[in-house]
């Protein structure tokens, strides 16, 4: 495990959050209530107010962010997103990296990251873990989060103690894009279980039985799982603020499901199928709709 005590003289590493979206305001949240020093960053200001609030110091820009912090964990939409706050005016790979970490949260292409991961080094000797999350805002909150990892054993250890104040499991699952390879195996489980229990809850409805029971009913059995237990109820009752993840953000990464499986020959058919139901979904509901909106994609019409 790489000394902290280098960075920080009481061995507490300066850490900086850059994305205050869903997912990183609340795991910010975690972060300061477990006593560490964060600075924010956030294209739009007013997402930064009420996290300072609370005890967040600001940064102005991300070169700024990482100038003064030894860490930086990043949260933001895209590939396109990334790479903006890393190689844009007055981004990270403009500041000194040298010793310090970016730790990226985002759901990207694995060989994006690796991209991003050799050109930061390059251009400032930053060292890159990918590390895309699943457990949605309500695992966010809670700290509840399933965290894996591409990148360096020992740079992997180095973040552990500051992950863990924010996620249950952290996982090392190889070099760098492993991180992101694994979260697009957690997407097609997903995105699949979200189709089929929008399905599955349609005709309990439609058959005219209380599909609110279905949790209960079918708890301990082979059907039951953590899906089940939280999708479910959301879908019955309407319940689609805050999104637990938006229709856009799954579409993505089904997409890159489709494009990952074509170069490694991978038949991914029911993936696929998920991805063309979310992508009627986004033209019905909308890109910024709550995923478990697809459920109203069967509603019938009054």
């Amino acid at each position: 495990m790489a000394d902290a005590s280098k960075a920080n003289p009481q061995g507490v590493e300066r850490l900086g959050y850059l994305g205050l979206g869903l997912m990183g305001t609340p795991m910010t949240r975690r972060l300061l209530k477990a006593g560490y020093q964060v600075t924010v960053w956030n294209r739009s200001e007013g997402k930064v107010a009420p996290l300072a609030e609370a005890g967040a110091r600001r940064a102005v820009t991300p070169r700024d962010l990482l100038t003064n912090s030894d860490i930086a964990f990043m949260c933001v939409t895209d590939a396109a997103a990334v790479e903006e706050v890393i190689f844009g005016p007055e981004g990270l790979a403009a500041a000194p990296g040298a010793g310090k970490l970016v730790v990226d949260f985002s759901s990207i292409h694995p060989d994006a990251a690796r991209d991003l991961a050799k050109r930061l080094k390059a251009a400032n000797g930053a060292g890159w873990i990918d590390a895309p999350v699943s457990g949605g805002t309500k695992g966010a909150e809670e700290g509840t989060l399933a965290i894996m990892a591409g990148g360096e054993a020992d740079e992997i250890e180095r973040v552990r103690p500051y992950v863990q104040a924010m996620a249950r499991r952290f996982t090392h699952m190889g070099p760098t894009g492993a991180g992101q390879t694994t979260k697009l195996c957690n997407q097609v489980i997903v995105g699949c279980a979200m189709a089929v229990l929008a399905e599955a809850t349609r005709l309990a409805v439609n058959a005219g039985i209380d599909a609110n029971r279905l949790p209960e009913a079918l708890a301990g059995g082979f059907a039951d799982s953590i899906p089940l237990q939280l999708f479910v109820p959301r879908m019955v009752q309407g319940i689609h603020s805050p999104p637990l993840g938006h229709i856009a953000t799954m579409l993505k990464d089904l997409d890159t499901v489709a494009d990952v499986a074509q170069a490694t020959s991978t038949p991914v058919p029911m993936a696929s199928l998920a991805g063309q139901l979310f992508r009627l979904a986004k033209a019905a509901r909308g890109a910024e709709a709550d995923a478990l909106e697809i459920y109203k994609l069967s509603a019938a019409e009054r």
